[in-house]
């Protein structure tokens, strides 16, 4: 057994920079490879490429950029790989990665880890009444993909066989860490707290350069964005483990900035549930361990529910977005009119035509700060960009839309330009979550020829339900004298989305600042902050160990994901947001802030 385990996250997303795999093989020093690529509607788009082509439905970026770039380097250096690059057709996947090494004269054991779909289940779910988890909705009558979330044991049991890569369906990302681990120290199942804290591990690095100062809030500090480095773990038996990167490599890695990746789409960081284990990271701590290293301790873990988690997509007619620039004086009322205009000539062509309305229509003007609402204050601008998106039931329609985007340039407002070529149209995908239980599926590992059933833990019904999170600690309103300063002087942040929902993490600065931050950064004081972009309710989670509040707002993104019609559909801008919302200190601590965060 290795005294520590280095795990280099090459890959948060599909599309990821192409820099990554021979930056951690060449630099990393790295035992494994990880690689997430499989967003919600990654699947959708897998399954449409499937069904054009029953030999894709992968993320061919895996085996034709990242794996051909690091091939012979891998193997001869002895670094396992774990990827979801399987999507829907991981044998596909598995089969192109094989010809790969194949024509390069280099031998690897492939395995696969199937049994995430759940799409042959979908007629008896349906006759026995799935409701959709958020929201109670029934399931579609037609689903594009429905695939459970996996968890690290077949991972696990791949390595053990003996695989050089194993190459997996839909898993939480997480477990593309968690599964090495348990292969690597012999962890048991029921040895929850280690598996907790490699699943944070895994949580940490599943999005590339987040975990390395990718999006931080302080992102002036942040050296060497062309040669950022990207996320190296080293892992040790007892759960505990170091956040770094390659020697050398632009980035940070700091106690803040590792912060804010840890809350990142979190919904109770003491009840995050995984399927292998439920997650408590409220008392969790980070600690500056050296130049670019932070060590992260204290996760507790619990046994895990019975269910597995199932995310199901379905297209819900068609959806387009056409933008043009407008230049000039009152650019921002012009480009408004024009975006109206667009709409009233395109909904006359619809009566004409007999086709009904838009389902929704959204207007926005980027540089005037739409999106903050009430609280913009941009002001009068000379440039601007008119984005326009539109949902329709039928195609036609919206072909008709991108039709009439161009005719602005020479129609409307003086200074518009800009319109390129015409707006694609393409299916509105919506999510539709459910659970399963875990007896309904059952995990495979094929490898060297052979499948293997892999048995889970059939886990508890009654798993978290009798946890609490931590009560609140105290609430200082400020006293006397006091001034207005933007959250962004007392606090980090960062959001993310999950659905229709965006959490954000608000990390205090200093330990002194957090009883300031809980009188004032209430659930209330959120909620009317966003008021003209949320629905639901706003909840908020404490997290002491790293003196964090982390807030949950529920219907938040207009549909979240290719559902939302808004520019920032993943609410990657809600804690920018929050951050320059005002927050009253003592006049005291304003003159000793200072500095440009008052600005």
């Amino acid at each position: 057994m290795k005294a520590t385990v280095r795990i280099g996250g090459a890959s948060g997303f599909w599309g990821d920079s192409a820099v990554a795999a021979p930056q951690l093989v060449r630099r990393g020093e790295v035992n494994y490879l990880v690689f997430d690529y499989l967003a919600e509607l990654t699947m959708s788009i897998l399954v449409a490429q499937r069904a054009k082509d029953p030999g894709l439905g992968y993320a061919t970026d895996f085996v034709d950029v990242a794996m051909k770039s690091v091939l012979a380097e891998v193997a001869a250096k002895g670094i396992r790989v774990v990827a979801n690059a399987g999507g829907v057709n991981p044998r596909a996947c598995a089969a192109a990665l094989a010809r790969l090494a194949e024509s390069a004269g280099v031998k690897l054991g492939i395995a696969v880890v199937e049994g995430d779909d759940v799409m042959p289940l979908l007629p008896q779910l349906r006759e026995q009444g799935v409701r959709e988890m958020f929201s109670g909705a029934p399931l579609p009558e037609r689903v594009a993909s429905a695939t459970a979330y996996l968890g690290a044991i077949p991972i696990a049991r791949a390595l053990a066989a003996g695989a050089d890569v194993v190459v997996t369906g839909r898993c939480v990302d997480s477990a593309l860490v968690l599964g090495p681990l348990m292969h690597e120290f012999g962890w048991a199942a029921d040895d929850y707290d280690r598996l907790a804290a490699a699943s944070l591990a895994g949580h940490i690095v599943e999005c590339g350069c987040q975990a390395t100062g990718g999006l931080f809030t302080d992102w002036e500090s942040v050296p060497g964005w062309e040669d950022m480095g990207y996320p190296v773990l080293e892992c040790a038996s007892d759960g505990s483990f170091v956040v770094t990167k390659p020697a050398g490599t632009g980035g940070l890695v700091s106690v803040p900035a590792v912060a804010e990746q840890m809350l990142y789409e979190i919904g109770d960081p003491a009840s995050y549930v995984l399927p292998d284990v439920i997650c408590d990271f409220s008392e969790v701590r980070l600690e500056q361990a050296g130049p670019e290293r932070v060590r992260v301790t204290g996760a507790r873990g619990f046994a895990p529910t019975d269910r597995y988690k199932v995310s199901a997509t379905w297209v819900d007619g068609f959806r387009a977005a056409g933008s043009l620039t407008i230049i000039g004086i009152d650019a921002a009322r012009k480009a408004r009119r024009t975006g109206e205009a667009i709409l009233a000539r395109t909904r006359g062509i619809f009566r004409h035509l007999g086709l009904p309305d838009y389902a929704r229509a959204r207007v926005e003007v980027l540089g005037a700060e739409d999106i903050y609402g009430p609280h913009a204050r941009a002001g009068a601008t000379r440039e601007a960009v008119l984005r326009v998106a539109v949902h329709h039931p039928v195609k036609q329609a919206l072909e008709i839309f991108a039709r009439e985007i161009a005719p602005a340039g020479t129609s409307w407002s003086p200074g518009t330009t800009g319109a390129g070529g015409r707006p694609g149209v393409s299916p509105l995908v919506r999510l539709f979550s459910f659970t399963v239980p875990k007896s309904a599926l059952a995990p495979t590992v094929t490898v060297g020829g052979e499948t293997h059933a892999v048995a889970i833990p059939p886990g508890r019904a009654d798993a978290g339900s009798g946890r609490r999170p931590s009560p609140p600690g105290p609430a200082a309103p400020p006293e006397g004298t006091t001034v207005e300063v933007p959250l962004v002087a007392l606090a980090h942040g960062r959001s993310g989305d999950k659905g229709d929902s965006v959490n954000i993490g608000v990390i205090a600065r200093e330990a002194r600042f957090l009883p300031l931050l809980r009188a004032q950064l209430t659930p209330e004081a959120v909620k009317a902050w966003f008021a003209h972009l949320v629905r639901g309710d706003v909840v908020c989670y404490e997290v002491p160990g790293i003196g964090a509040l982390n807030f949950v707002l529920h219907e938040a993104l207009d549909g979240g994901g290719m559902a939302s019609l808004r520019n920032d559909p993943l609410g990657k801008g809600f804690a920018q947001m929050l951050l320059d919302m005002p927050v009253k200190v003592p006049a005291a601590l304003a003159r000793e802030l200072g500095g440009t965060r008052l600005a």
